[in-house]
């Protein structure tokens, strides 16, 4: 896939702190086990999220977005479409679940997840679909797009800082896409922002 580079324009360090290796292969999803209603009590040292809030750092989304009752409504204004152009809203209701949670290397849990868990999670509680827990090895199994080509669900791929595939996220609209950032923790950001397109390697769906 061909893609156009964007000046860095001093953003190197802003995506080292953005975003994690997923490369890490520890604690892998357990294929009979589901964490989406595990326990979680935060502790002083979680940054807090607004009870709804949808969490962004994407330019073009509009912040401070509090979905509430309202929950397709909302992700559909973040994303920048209509309600109903979100085709599966068991994938919404379990972003907004995970939304803020923390970055945890190896993590599979309320206390934190990486990119690939957070990835692997939704495959399988949404989709019912099985993939490996690391992100270089996930690339290698997707039937591979072009970015136009791109929907809802779909698997994007960054390579941070190295030449292999290290970082994982889920597609949804308008160039939007949800992953596990190390400073936010799940989030909603964008595939065109600069520091995240320069990295963008490869995108597809999964099989």
């Amino acid at each position: 896939m061909k893609h156009r580079y964007v000046p860095l324009l001093g953003c190197l360090s802003l995506s080292v702190l953005l975003l994690s290796s997923c490369l890490t292969r520890k604690n892998a999803l357990p294929a009979d086990r589901s964490v989406a209603s595990a326990p979680y009590k935060k502790n002083a040292k979680d940054k807090k999220r607004a009870k709804g809030a949808i969490l962004t750092d994407a330019t073009t989304s509009p912040r401070d977005i509090n979905a509430g009752s309202r929950l397709l409504e909302g992700y559909a204004e973040v994303l920048g479409v209509a309600p109903n152009q979100l085709q599966t809203a068991a994938l919404y209701r379990y972003i907004d679940e995970w939304m803020g949670t923390p970055h945890r290397s190896g993590g599979i849990d309320r206390r934190g997840l990486d990119c690939s868990a957070f990835v692997g999670m939704v495959m399988r509680d949404v989709y019912g679909k099985s993939i490996p827990r690391v992100s270089k090895d996930i690339a290698g199994q997707i039937k591979r797009k072009y970015e136009r080509q791109l929907k809802e669900g779909d698997l994007v791929f960054f390579s941070f800082g190295r030449r292999e595939i290290d970082h994982v996220g889920i597609y949804l609209h308008n160039n939007k896409f949800v992953h596990v950032s190390t400073s936010k923790g799940v989030i909603i950001s964008d595939l065109h922002d600069s520091w995240y397109y320069k990295y963008f390697t490869r995108a597809g769906s999964v099989e």
